[in-house]
C-alpha cells in the first residue's frame, strides 16, 4: 500500500512538472523572431528582459497552486468570494512587488512602469488562476462521482445481499412443509428427499455465496428442486418439464430462477380443477429463456402468510438491479392460467 502511494505521489509530481515544462517553454519556442537566440549578443537589456519575464513566468507555479489547494476549496467552495477575490489580489500585489524588485534592482532595468507592469502581467495571472481554479473543481467533481459510484455500488451489494438472504429462509420453509407431508403419508420417499434437501442445502451455502454460479448448476438445482417436489405430489400434479442441458459455460446470477418454480409449485395445486405445471429452458445463442406455466383457480381467495409475495417480488427486483435491460419478463394471468416468461442475456 505504502509503494503504491509513493508511486501515485511521484506520478502526479512528474505529471505535473512536465506539464509547468511545456506551458513555460512553448511561448519561447514558438517565437521565432523575436527570441533571445536572434538578439544581438551586446543587447544585454534584451536579455535582462528575457531572463525577468522568464522568471515572472515561474512564479505563476505558487499563485496557481495557492488557489487550487487553498483558496478555491477554503473560500470559493464556501462562496465566501469578497475574501476570496481579496486575497487574488493581495496575490496579485504580492506578485507584481517581485516583479517590481526584479526590475528595479535585480536586473537594474530603469525606472518601473506601474501601469505597464500591470498591463502586462494582469491577463497571465487572471489565465492561471482560471486554470486552476478549473482544475480543482473538475478533479473535485471527478472525485465526488468515484465515491458516489464506489458508495452505489457498495449499496448494490448490500441490497443483493439482502434480497438473497430473503429467498433462503422461503425456500426452505416450503421445502420443511413437503417434508412434513411426507413424514405424515408414512412415504418410503422420506430418506431420500432428505438425502436430496441436503444436497440443496449444500448448494445453497457453498455455491451461492459467489456473484454468479455457473448455469448448469442453477439447471442441476431447478431438477433437484422439482424432483422433490414430484415425490410430494406424485400423480396428483402433473409435471411436465424440459430443461436443456447448457452447451458452453454461461454463468448466472444464483437462486435467480427457482422462486418462479416455488411459485408454481405453491399457487398451482390445492384447490384448483386439473392442476398442472409446466416447465422449460433452453438456451439459444447465449439468450436463456426460461418459462413457467401452472393452471390456478381464479376465484380463489388466499389467505396470505409472512412467507407469501416474496419470491417474485424479490426476483423482479434483482433482475433490474443486475440485468437492467439485458432481461425481458412477462407474467400473464390468463384462461386459468398463471405463466411467466423470462429471456436472459447471459453474454
Amino acid at each position: 500500500m505504502k509503494t503504491r502511494w509513493q508511486d501515485s505521489i511521484m506520478v502526479k509530481v512528474l505529471t505535473h512538472a512536465a506539464v509547468w515544462a511545456v506551458a513555460l517553454s512553448l511561448p519561447y519556442l514558438l517565437d521565432t523572431h523575436h527570441g533571445i537566440a536572434h538578439r544581438p549578443e551586446n543587447d544585454a537589456r534584451a536579455r535582462s528582459f528575457f531572463y525577468l519575464n522568464f522568471i515572472t513566468n515561474i512564479m505563476w507555479i505558487g499563485p496557481f497552486y495557492l488557489n487550487a489547494y487553498l483558496l478555491t476549496p477554503r473560500l470559493f467552495y464556501r462562496r465566501r468570494y469578497l475574501a476570496y477575490a481579496a486575497v487574488l489580489a493581495l496575490v496579485f500585489g504580492a506578485v507584481m512587488m517581485i516583479h517590481e524588485f526584479l526590475h528595479g534592482y535585480v536586473f537594474q532595468l530603469g525606472q518601473f512602469s506601474l501601469k505597464g507592469a500591470t498591463g502586462f502581467l494582469l491577463p497571465p495571472f487572471i489565465l492561471t488562476t482560471a486554470v486552476s481554479t478549473s482544475m480543482r473543481i473538475v478533479r473535485d467533481k471527478l472525485a465526488a462521482d468515484k465515491r458516489a459510484q464506489e458508495r452505489q455500488e457498495e449499496n448494490l451489494k448490500t441490497e443483493l445481499s439482502f434480497l438473497r438472504s430473503q429467498i433462503n429462509p422461503h425456500f426452505i420453509f416450503n421445502i420443511l412443509n413437503n417434508l412434513v407431508a411426507l413424514e405424515r403419508m408414512k412415504s418410503e420417499e422420506l430418506g431420500p428427499t432428505i438425502l436430496k434437501l441436503s444436497s440443496l442445502m449444500q448448494y445453497m451455502l457453498y455455491e451461492t455465496d459467489e456473484e454468479k454460479v455457473s448455469l448448469v448448476k442453477e439447471v442441476e438445482y431447478l431438477q433437484s428442486y422439482i424432483d422433490l417436489q414430484r415425490q410430494r405430489f406424485g400423480v396428483k400434479v402433473p409435471v411436465t418439464v424440459s430443461l436443456e442441458a447448457p452447451t458452453g459455460f454461461y454463468e448466472i446470477e444464483p437462486m435467480l430462477l427457482i422462486p418462479f418454480v416455488e411459485n408454481a409449485f405453491k399457487h398451482g395445486v390445492g384447490m384448483i380443477d386439473r392442476p398442472c405445471i409446466h416447465i422449460s429452458l433452453a438456451l439459444q445463442k447465449g439468450v436463456l429463456h426460461f418459462s413457467v406455466r401452472n393452471r390456478y383457480n381464479p376465484d380463489s381467495v388466499e389467505v396470505k402468510d409472512k412467507s407469501s409475495g416474496i419470491g417474485l417480488g424479490n426476483v423482479r427486483r434483482r433482475l433490474k438491479l443486475l440485468y437492467g435491460n439485458q432481461h425481458v419478463l412477462h407474467i400473464n394471468r390468463e384462461d386459468g392460467w398463471f405463466s411467466v416468461s423470462l429471456e436472459l442475456n447471459l453474454h
